[in-house]
């Protein structure tokens, strides 16, 4: 197929999102522009809105217009627990899947020290605060299951335990090199469930 123009540019950007190759950005177009122009429209208005409305919530660094998103606001929901993901995806997934009623802080990555991602890049000074309140009587680790993820979740549950704050990590149930965002509900629910206690030696 000829490349050029804003047809290509267009199915070319359709190619950035995740699990989209060229052939799926063919049909995407191709459907919206030939039977779907409505939508089309509807859509790229939403997403331009998004993108300059959408920031970072305040508290739990998740994606939301607001100061604050839904969860942080809540005040039904449990402040004393928090549950520490990779991603805003991630935060979504497990109150999807689990009876989880506590809050959320997001980290938007892992420990890289060789791609330069160290503990401010992941907001750790934020979390570091909030657990300094206080206020906080759990973290429950849900890191993705990989070298990077069990690091990073090592060096948080090492600052939940100078700060007299319990970690504990989400068990059996997501594999080794799994995440979280291509995990079952269920086998999410049994591993959010079956959270062990870190050995960090808390006082």
């Amino acid at each position: 197929m000829h490349k050029k123009g804003l047809l290509g540019q267009l199915i070319q950007s359709f190619c950035c999102l995740p699990g989209v190759g060229p052939k799926t950005a063919q049909r995407m177009v191709f459907q919206l522009l030939q039977r779907d122009r409505n939508s089309a429209k509807a859509l790229a208005e939403t997403l331009l809105q998004a993108i300059k409305e959408i920031g970072y919530c305040q508290q739990c660094r998740t994606l939301t217009e607001y100061s604050l998103c839904e969860i942080c606001a809540d005040k039904s929901r449990d402040d004393s627990t928090i549950c520490i993901v990779e991603s805003p995806a991630d935060a979504w997934i497990v109150d999807q899947a689990t009876a989880f009623k506590g809050h959320y802080f997001v980290l938007h990555g892992r420990l890289s020290p060789l791609d330069g991602i160290g503990p401010d890049e992941l907001g750790l000074n934020i979390l570091e605060q909030r657990l300094a309140s206080g206020n906080i009587k759990e973290l429950i680790l849900a890191t993705n299951s990989t070298v990077e993820g069990e690091a990073t979740a090592y060096f948080i549950g090492e600052l939940a335990a100078k700060h007299h704050v319990q970690a504990s990590r989400i068990a059996h149930g997501v594999p080794m090199g799994g995440e979280l965002e291509f995990t079952d509900s269920s086998t999410l629910l049994h591993a959010f469930n079956g959270r062990r206690n870190l050995d960090t030696n808390v006082a």
